[in-house]
């Protein structure tokens, strides 16, 4: 039986972890160590890996999960805030936040990660809307944790054997879903959705010129990439951090529902091709950022065949239903992409970070970034060298992403997912349905939205009976940013806006978590009408 001093493993043994009468059991150590410690260690040098550490460390693990499992509980009550919004002054003057040459208690340490919570977003709250990325699950949240606690890279099989297992069945998985037979291909797990596309256009370059990994661009034609003019911004950065160009970024027209218009994409292909210049790239998106747009990916892929141009599919936001039968149609021709960018951390509800960049093309990656490093990728290892992955990645340190997708996966299985992501779009359709017809909300763009994304602006009595001309537009132009304002203020709800092309700001609703459901629905109608009627 486990007793202070025997040895930390022996916590989570059999013998009845969970349990505070058994003396063997984690619970009953913590008590016994705030018994012990006087309620906490005041050293960190008590602390693990110092001798005879184990009872101050648990002391001091438990008052830290203590502080967790409150915010967490917190986080899903609706009559709880879901922000304590100070202004950046405030905060600063409010708290010492200063770096020290000398070391805190671990009674002020608890008091940072109070504090830091406190103020902290609470993105898993019923009623926060604010981003793509909402919702907090619980196993993924354990499965976080796991790995901060294993604390390893991703680089080779011998130091995160398991992770790379779980890396190696996961994007296959993923690939099959795709439509690719048998999941072949390659991919890797990104820090988000932005590098993931940079690798994209990297992979993309180097399949068209190889030579430029060693000569650079000097060496090759000018290269021209192809995007809507609602794609994610991260299109032109890829572009700018590969020494491409944002001018060699040509924006396609889009319709009025932010679809790419396949016309204008061979329109332009044309010109380029008629300068002198190469394209190499056209990058569609599943899923914009404002309108939730899904490119016509069938006759985008036929275009890319036509003039052999790597085809890339940015899913980041709409990848996601692929899970779904009911709605997966949206990304119909995804199967004939080069790549797919997929984050799993925006509607499959993974704790962030979360990306997925697929490659139909096996090796092209290693070929692409391999720099043959001796000193991890030794050649004479004694297992298969094909689970070193570290080198057909642009990082060298890389975290764990995949533990928290694998596992809330073995949860939920694929029917969890695809019930939550369809939870998810029946409520942006019920919110349309709320205000489409509804007197002082007014559509962005006409029609049922084909993702959660439900854009509206919210017209006050003020200016209902006003002649639509430039001084109502000017006037409507800050109707959402002082509701926005007042919405942080009060702390009730968080739902982001912006403007785009000739429209002024307009509210942008998005559904990602799953802890939503129709009274926050329509809560959040009678909240914008409550902070914005005196406008």
């Amino acid at each position: 039986m486990a007793t202070p001093g025997s040895g930390f493993w022996s916590f989570g043994s059999e013998e009845g972890s969970g349990d505070p009468d058994n003396p063997g059991s984690a619970r009953a150590w913590c008590q016994a160590a705030q018994k012990f410690t006087g309620g906490i260690s005041t050293k960190l040098c008590d602390l693990l890996p110092a001798p005879d550490g184990e009872v101050a460390t648990l002391s001091f693990l438990q008052d830290v999960m203590d502080i967790l499992l409150q915010y967490l509980v917190t986080n899903f009550d609706r009559s709880t805030k879901v922000i304590d919004f100070h202004y950046p002054n405030e905060l600063l003057q409010d708290y010492n936040w200063e770096l020290a040459d000398q070391p805190q208690t671990l009674e002020e340490i608890l008091l940072n990660c109070r504090t830091a919570l406190k103020y902290a977003i609470k993105t898993g709250h019923p009623r926060y809307f604010n981003q793509l990325s909402t919702g907090l699950d619980m196993v993924g949240l354990a499965a976080d944790w796991l790995t901060s606690t294993a604390n390893t890279n991703m680089f080779t099989y011998e130091i995160a054997p398991v992770f790379v297992l779980m890396e190696y069945v996961t994007l296959r998985k993923m690939r099959e879903i795709i439509g690719w037979p048998g999941g072949a291909g390659d991919g890797i797990f990104s820090p988000g959705g932005a590098i993931s596309n940079m690798y994209a256009m990297l992979i993309a370059r180097f399949k068209m010129f190889p030579e430029v990994k060693e000569k650079g661009m000097a060496a090759i034609p000018r290269l021209v990439a192809f995007t809507s003019e609602h794609s994610h911004f991260s299109v032109k950065k890829g572009a700018a951090a590969l020494g491409i160009g944002t001018d060699s970024v040509v924006l396609i027209r889009c319709d009025e529902r932010g679809k790419m218009i396949p016309s204008d994409l061979e329109r332009r292909i044309v010109e380029v091709k008629q300068k002198g210049f190469v394209p190499f790239l056209v990058s569609a998106t599943a899923g914009t950022t404002v309108y939730g747009a899904f490119d016509p990916l069938m006759a985008i892929a036929d275009i890319c065949k036509k003039y052999k141009i790597w085809m890339h599919v940015d899913g980041a936001w709409g990848g996601g239903l692929l899970m779904s039968r009911k709605h997966k149609w949206k990304l119909n021709g995804v199967e004939r992409a080069n790549s797919v960018t997929w984050n799993p951390h925006k509607m499959m509800g993974v704790p962030l970070q979360c990306s997925a960049l697929l490659v139909r093309e096996e090796g092209i990656m290693q070929s692409c970034n391999q720099m043959h490093a001796s000193y991890l990728f030794q050649q004479d290892k004694h297992y298969d060298l094909s689970y070193d992955t570290g080198d057909k990645a642009l990082q060298c340190g890389r975290h764990v992403d995949v533990f928290k997708l694998w596992l809330m996966w073995r949860a939920k299985g694929t029917t969890g997912f695809e019930a939550q992501i369809d939870k998810c779009l029946e409520l942006a359709e019920y919110l349309y349905n709320k205000i489409k017809n509804r007197e002082g909300f007014e559509m962005v763009f006409d029609g049922k939205p084909q993702h959660t994304n439900v854009c509206f602006w919210y017209v006050p009595p003020s200016l209902r009976t006003m002649e639509d001309n430039e001084e109502r537009l000017n006037r409507l132009s800050k109707v959402a940013p002082v509701i926005k304002a007042r919405m942080m203020e009060y702390g009730t709800t968080m739902v982001s806006y912006q403007p785009l092309g000739d429209k002024v700001n307009f509210f942008r609703m998005v559904i990602s978590n799953p802890a939503a459901a129709h009274q926050d629905i329509d809560f959040l109608i009678e909240e914008i009408e409550r902070l914005g009627q005196d406008l």
